[in-house]
């Protein structure tokens, strides 16, 4: 008997794979990923963003206010497990999750 899963299940599979790969390239770099950049606010020349990194293992969600005369300082900030963060931005947004998607997607086409 064939297994069927839904196009999102599989979508969350294929996310969680690439988030893995790229997570092993940063252990092996140590330099993070930026998966998206996010600005929510902007007044003059300061801006509140929300900066969403891959590290080893992890993926932050950071909510950033810089620029101008404003000193950079974090807000909130959310760490998820590799395996968590897929279902968690289907959750959010799924155009973001598929913008992340082709990111990875791009970015080991260029490495490879």
């Amino acid at each position: 008997m064939v297994k069927q899963i839904s196009l999102d299940a599989w979508q969350v599979q294929h996310l969680a794979g690439l988030l893995e790969k790229g997570s092993n390239i940063v252990a092996k770099t140590n330099k993070p990923v930026v998966l998206f950049r996010q600005t929510l606010e902007e007044e003059d020349e300061s801006y509140e963003e929300i900066v969403c990194t891959l590290t080893k293992g992890y993926v932050i969600e950071q909510v950033v206010t810089s620029g101008g005369i404003v000193v950079p300082s974090f807000y909130q900030q959310a760490v998820f497990t590799i395996d968590e963060y897929p279902q968690e931005l289907l959750r959010k947004s799924k155009d973001r999750f598929l913008e992340t998607i082709d990111l990875l997607e791009e970015q080991f086409k260029a490495t490879s």
